[in-house]
């Protein structure tokens, strides 16, 4: 019989985040909140990860669905420690009473990922962001997602 072993070098096949995040306007000091999901995968070991993930944010009036796709750089700061930072493309879908508007942004984020063993099986993310759309009245928020990490191997 032969155990096998997780090679702590390999990279999983992708990262499923899974939490909840808060964003509050600039602008108005309006909040919303929702779930958060998102899939992350990397191309270029050490240098590029791109994920993509949609959040519906739900506010005292409205109903916001964001769409991203970010680009992000990897640093591992300990072997259960990661950060990134990371820009990209957003597409807002927004609803406020009868109106329902789109937009695109872009979106700056930093990641910082936890892994509680060496394995990078399952861990926990925090990660601040900050929007900024190109849409009518150019709004900008500030925002905060946190929750589960499951690699996929």
């Amino acid at each position: 019989m032969q155990a096998c072993a997780q090679d702590p070098e390999k990279e999983p096949a992708a990262v499923l985040e899974l939490g909840a995040a808060g964003s509050w306007s600039m602008k108005d000091s309006s909040a919303s909140f929702g779930p958060n999901v998102s899939v992350e995968v990397t191309p270029v070991r050490n240098w590029l990860e791109l994920e993509a993930g949609v959040t519906p944010a739900f506010g005292r009036h409205s109903t916001e669905w964001d769409t991203d796709l970010l680009f992000k750089k990897p640093w591992d700061l300990s072997p259960k420690v990661e950060f990134m930072a990371g820009i990209g493309p957003e597409w807002i879908r927004t609803r406020a009473g009868r109106i329902t508007s789109n937009a695109i942004a872009c979106e700056a984020v930093l990641d910082f990922m936890f892994w509680p063993s060496r394995s990078h099986r399952f861990g926990w993310y925090l990660e601040p962001d900050y929007d900024y759309s190109f849409g009518a009245g150019h709004e900008r928020s500030a925002g905060i997602s946190a929750g589960l990490l499951i690699a996929i191997p």
